[in-house]
């Protein structure tokens, strides 16, 4: 009778493990700056004070030294390291690891910040939505928005220093030419740094 009762427990537990199963992100890419869509929206849109905690177990990332000097007040994006390095106005340096562009989506120059954007809308580009046609015109703020919980925006309009809701992807070549950093980052970046800030983006 106990050997019964022991095999009965067993196989209980063995069915009840099964059902217990734990999935792992979904981190794939595809050619549209690594994001694609089913229907990620609800009916109803994020309060405006909408904050969040990340849907993921995002690492706290290394603090890297910085690689190069450069001038107060400036930041500098190291493509190859993957590395932003912000120097303040006082001389301190905060570095940051980032995510760039793909082979051929990438820009190296100097630019300025002209404005900053707390929690902000995505618009892909036209021809993101030539490409793939299930991109909505505009992507609310909220855990589905690929930048995050802040973005900052250099001088063509078009590149951005933003968040991302793939942390994965820092460290690689995995955007359409902008920069993306951990939330914790972009957030401490965002409050010190302030438009006209000049941007350097090396090799």
């Amino acid at each position: 009778m106990r050997l019964l009762v022991f095999l009965a427990a067993a196989l209980f537990l063995t069915v009840a493990h099964a059902q217990a199963q734990v999935y792992a992100p979904y981190d794939g890419y595809d050619e549209y700056d690594g994001y694609s869509y089913d229907d990620p929206y609800s009916p109803y849109p994020p309060p405006p004070n909408y904050e969040p905690e990340p849907g993921y177990p995002e690492p706290f990332p290394e603090r890297r030294e910085p690689s190069t000097r450069v001038g107060r007040g400036t930041i500098v994006i190291a493509t190859r390291e993957h590395t932003l390095i912000y120097t303040t106005s006082e001389g301190e340096q905060f570095a940051y690891p980032i995510a760039v562009g793909r082979e051929g989506k990438q820009w190296y120059g100097t630019t300025r910040v002209v404005s900053k954007r707390l929690h902000p809308e995505w618009r892909p580009t036209a021809s993101m939505r030539q490409k793939n046609p299930r991109l909505p015109a505009v992507v609310k703020p909220g855990p589905a928005n690929p930048l995050g919980t802040r973005a900052i925006y250099l001088a063509d309009g078009l590149l951005r220093i933003h968040g991302t809701n793939d942390p994965s992807s820092i460290g690689t070549n995995a955007s359409s030419g902008c920069f993306r950093m951990y939330r914790e980052d972009v957030e401490e970046l965002y409050d010190m740094v302030q438009p006209g800030t000049r941007v350097i983006v090396q090799r």
